[in-house]
């Protein structure tokens, strides 16, 4: 008999083959699916992780705890982050840098640059010449800048967040202090950089927080708003935030809920960094004054007890938050003498009296900015770990006025889950919920630009327009574009900030230059020699200020248009099926767009010069683009203007807008160019009229920074360079420590294993002198070149000592495993033997089993018990510290082998169909098939017992495509031995017998 095979077609196996690839780049995706999320406070950092299982988690560190210090410590051969940098404050405190991102973005003389200096003496500081920007000088060859040291922080949370996350991690969304201006931010989008993070987003801590609020109560949100108010007073400052709740709706999703930044109020140095040096301060004083007799030396010039004097202020403060007093104890303060005092709460309170003065503040300056009063907040929300100072809510609780402060959500955690949340929205690999968030501008930024008028004939003058581009609290991420429409030559522009009159004059010292880039436009004037023709619309500037808050100018573009005419026989019979198609389907161009061409842009009321009014026909145009890119419903949002004044001067609103664009519609469709050409009457519908058609040339950009230059492409890739470097260092060194205590901790463990009985029984006592001797004389290496030693090295004596005990580790491994494996084969050969005697029971007629395939089964059967036995006797003349004969492995093969025949014979009985039966016994037909009714064939049906004919028929059973009788039943998987067969009475009443398919 021979046995045709039909082989494989070449198409299907490259369809198979392309599955392959497919599933194994789906399963490439889908480790790479994760996205973290930063909360970056002065003090401590939290990570929070998203991905495929684990929605929205906290992320653990080293030391198993939920809150990270964003401290580094850098020396020479390695760096310390976290709670170990920590420890390494009080030993190395100038190797040890916190509270670094203060400089983030800082020139030299910044006054933030001088406070960190007061605060931290032991460090020492230089400065970019070029940039003049702040560096840490550790040594004479370490010099980090705080983006650098940002960055190593950044890097240190990725690798923590890879290590919960058990995958390479990449995007992430980082939070920022909602008062970092345009440098700030610049910074810590270079500091990512460098750690390899892809930043989706830079996002307000004030709004993470509003998010995770309005995400964990989404029910409690409806189409009336609510004003919630969140006072965040961290380590280092002090926000505080107005934010409206709203169900609005949306065109992607409908109702959905928003939450709007509707006012803020901040302290930049307000926060518990400073309490804490006003308690460092009073004890560095006591132990002065306890050592005043003995002519020591202050205190305050040690930089290690300042370190300890810190720490113990840190614990002091933590713990007079709920104590009356509390002792502060330093052991070996300074020159090995302790230090012991007691500090109450009043005079805490007394100390940082001037500080709790400040705590309304915030307050004040963000129900300003929202225009709002005290009585439209239905809610003040604690937010910070410094809010957890029972003054503090004293003072706050008395200047809002209400009954109690909610402590409804998690002070240190709600960042973190907030930021996370809008990672998962932004990224393409999660869909969650749409909630709606509109950030909203604290600094405004206008355009300035100087042009010559003739205000009279022949009298010429320099006119100062200034144009708000983003106004304070507007909402963003938005798009703007400024045309310049009296400009036929290159000229510069200016981007300021605006009015930042709410801020004090201190606090517009730390804000730095008020100035931010000088725009230089060339190639204007050779664009209007290219399209002498062409009627000029204007020099479009567009804007960007994205979802990070970050200012960009994405191009400058010379718009020309004019009319251009087509007869009628240039359009054939197919363009104007084409045409009368593409306007069914709404693909045509209506004549407003037809007027605007390719500019995608709505036009805004003209915002007039700040403190003068243009000349007629003097047209500044401030447009606003409506196709900003929009990834989820958080994103992008057409702007509304507020009911407050800008302060540049901008009065319109959209509906105004609105009213005068379609009060214009009628005159635009009646115009059909700057010559009047009236539109075609009726009667002339054959005759195409003019159309017109717009050329852009884009124009040179020539960007001046002024606020902050950014680092040079060659410095930022040599600081890419220097943080991977000092990484590859790091694992390397993690790698030979690793390879170290491996090898300590096998020669410990292989030296404990010798007397340990099992190990005795299978090994002679030469063999286990010999392993001992290589033992001790590694563990003296160890100890005495250990230190000096390579990685390589390291795992070389590891590998060495490991051949030399591997027969004696196989020995009692297999004697362990033999029981479980050899009861394992004991069971399957008696289940197999079992199997195939009731197999042979089968009578002929009904046999679904070949001989071949029953005689192949005992022939494996017979070959494996007879294996079993002669290597147990063979094993048995070995003595136990020779190498075993049974093997595991072998019996494992053995089991398969057997298991592979046994489960071939089941699959097929299990999806065998039983033959088609004879006439029975009685003489009688065969019974008529399934698909014919009773009446048809003129049969009686017989009910069952009980039942009578008034009763609800039973039901037919499923149709079996085989000829066999309705009242035989499918074939049944086959049961282990001892499984009883399942009887059913014939129609006859009575019982059957047993089917072999039953078996």
């Amino acid at each position: 008999m021979t046995v045709k095979v039909r082989r494989q077609r070449p198409r299907r196996r490259v369809f198979w083959a392309l599955v392959a690839v497919l599933l194994a780049d789906l399963l490439a995706l889908s480790d790479t699916l994760a996205v973290m999320s930063v909360d970056l406070g002065s003090e401590s950092m939290k990570v929070a992780i998203v991905k495929p299982g684990v929605p929205m988690e906290i992320v653990l560190n080293k030391e198993s705890r939920r809150k990270t210090p964003v401290i580094v410590t850098l020396k020479e051969n390695e760096r310390f982050f976290g709670d170990s940098a920590a420890s390494m404050a009080i030993k190395n405190p100038k190797a040890t840098l916190r509270y670094f991102q203060h400089l983030l973005g800082k020139q030299a003389d910044n006054p933030h640059v001088a406070l960190y200096q007061a605060r931290f003496p032991e460090h020492e500081l230089t400065f970019d010449p070029q940039r003049q920007t702040v560096h840490f000088q550790i040594s004479p060859q370490l010099q980090f800048s705080p983006e650098e040291v940002l960055g190593m922080v950044l890097n240190y949370s990725r690798s923590l967040a890879e290590d919960f996350a058990e995958q390479p991690i990449k995007d992430a969304v980082i939070t920022v202090p909602v008062f970092f201006n345009q440098a700030e931010r610049r910074a810590v989008l270079q500091a990512a950089r460098m750690a390899g993070l892809k930043v989706l987003q830079l996002i307000n801590d004030n709004t993470a927080t509003a998010l995770s609020y309005g995400v964990f109560r989404r029910k409690d949100i409806n189409t009336t708003a609510q004003n919630i108010m969140f006072y965040d007073m961290g380590s280092g400052s002090t926000v505080c935030t107005i934010v409206t709740y709203q169900m609005v709706k949306t065109k992607e999703a409908g109702m959905q809920p928003q939450l709007q930044i509707r006012g803020v109020g901040f302290d930049r140095t307000l926060g518990g960094l400073e309490m804490e040096l006003r308690l460092r301060e009073h004890l560095a004083g006591l132990f002065n004054e306890q050592r005043k007799g003995q002519r020591a030396k202050d205190v305050r010039e040690n930089p290690r007890a300042m370190a300890k004097l810190l720490r113990e202020a840190n614990r002091l403060k933590t713990v007079l938050s709920a104590n009356a007093d509390h002792m502060a104890q330093i052991e070996g303060l300074m020159d090995d003498v302790d230090f012991k005092a007691k500090v109450t709460r009043v005079e805490f309170e007394e100390l940082c009296a001037d500080l709790f003065e400040r705590v309304p503040g915030p307050v004040q300056q963000a129900l300003q900015s929202a225009e709002m009063s005290l009585d439209e907040i239905e809610q003040v929300i604690l937010v910070g770990g410094a809010t957890r100072v029972p003054k503090v809510q004293e003072v706050l609780l008395k200047a809002v006025g209400k009954e109690e402060l909610g402590k409804n959500i998690n002070a240190d955690e709600a960042a973190a889950m907030g930021a996370v949340y809008q990672a998962a929205a932004l990224s393409k690999a999660f869909k969650v919920k749409p909630f709606v968030v509109r950030d909203a501008v604290v600094y405004p930024i206008l355009v300035e630009f100087t042009r010559e008028v003739e205000e009279e004939p022949g009298v010429h003058s320099l006119k100062h327009n200034k144009r708000v581009l983003f106004s304070r609290m507007g909402p963003y991420p938005q798009r703007k574009v400024i045309t310049f429409n009296r400009y036929s030559h290159d000229f510069n522009f200016h981007i300021n900030y605006g009015d930042l009159g709410f801020l004090g004059p201190e606090d517009l010292r730390v804000f730095g230059s008020q100035n931010l880039t000088t725009v230089k436009l060339k190639g204007v004037g050779d664009s209007f020699k290219k399209y002498p023709d062409y009627e000029s619309k204007g020099i479009k500037a567009h804007f960007n200020l994205d979802e990070s808050g970050v200012l960009s100018l994405d191009r400058v573009e010379s718009v020309f248009e004019t009319l251009v005419e087509d007869s009628p026989e240039e359009e054939s019979t197919l363009t104007k099926l084409g045409n009368t198609i593409s306007s069914l389907f709404g693909g045509g161009t209506t004549p407003d767009a037809k007027e605007n061409g390719t500019d995608t842009v709505q036009e805004e009321e003209e915002s007039p010069a700040e403190g003068s009014k243009d000349e007629p026909g003097e047209q500044v145009e401030l447009k606003e683009e409506t196709e900003a890119p929009v990834e989820d419903g958080s994103q992008p949002l057409p702007p509304e203007p507020k009911g407050d004044a800008a302060p540049e001067g901008e009065k319109a609103t959209e509906k105004e807008n609105e009213d005068k664009s379609e009060a214009q519609k009628p005159s635009e469709k009646a115009e059909a160019g700057p010559e009047g050409v009236a539109p075609a009457p009726e009667g002339e519908k054959k005759q195409k009229p003019a159309r017109k058609q717009r050329m852009v040339e884009e124009i040179g950009v020539e960007l001046v920074v002024l606020d902050l230059p950014d680092l040079p492409e060659d410095k930022l890739a040599q600081s890419v360079q220097k943080l991977q470097d000092l990484t590859l260092r790091d694992l390397e060194k993690q790698e030979r420590e690793k390879a170290a205590n491996s090898l300590e901790a096998f020669i410990f463990e292989t030296q404990d294993k010798l007397y340990q009985s099992e190990y005795q029984e299978v090994s002679t006592e030469e063999q286990r002198e010999e392993i001992s001797g290589k033992l001790s004389a590694a563990s003296t290496w160890l100890e005495d070149e250990g230190v000096g030693a390579t990685t390589v090295m390291l795992k070389e004596k590891l590998a060495e000592l490991r051949k030399l005990c591997q027969g004696l580790f196989f020995r009692v491994e297999e004697r362990k495993k033999w029981p479980e494996r050899l009861s394992a084969l004991d069971n399957l050969l008696n289940h197999s033997s079992m199997f195939l005697k009731g197999a042979r029971l089968i009578p002929e007629m009904d046999q679904i089993f070949t001989e071949v395939e029953m005689t192949t089964l005992e022939k494996v059967i017979n070959e494996t018990w007879a294996w079993k036995n002669a290597t147990l006797a063979e094993q048995a003349k070995l003595p136990a510290t020779e190498k075993p004969v049974l093997l595991s492995k072998d019996i494992e093969a053995k089991m398969m082998a057997l298991d592979r025949e046994v489960q071939y014979l089941l699959n097929k009985a299990k999806f065998t169909k039983p033959r088609p039966r004879p006439k029975d016994k009685n003489g009688t037909r065969a019974e008529p098939p399934l698909n014919a009714s009773a009446s048809d064939q003129g049969e009686k049906v017989i009910l069952p017992a009980g039942q009578t004919e008034d009763a609800e028929p039973i039901s037919e059973p499923e149709k079996v495509e085989t000829g066999s009788e309705p009242g035989d039943t499918e074939p049944l998987e086959l049961g282990g031995p001892g499984a009883e067969p399942e009887q059913k009475e014939q129609s006859t009443g009575q019982k059957r017998p047993l089917k072999n398919d039953e078996l």
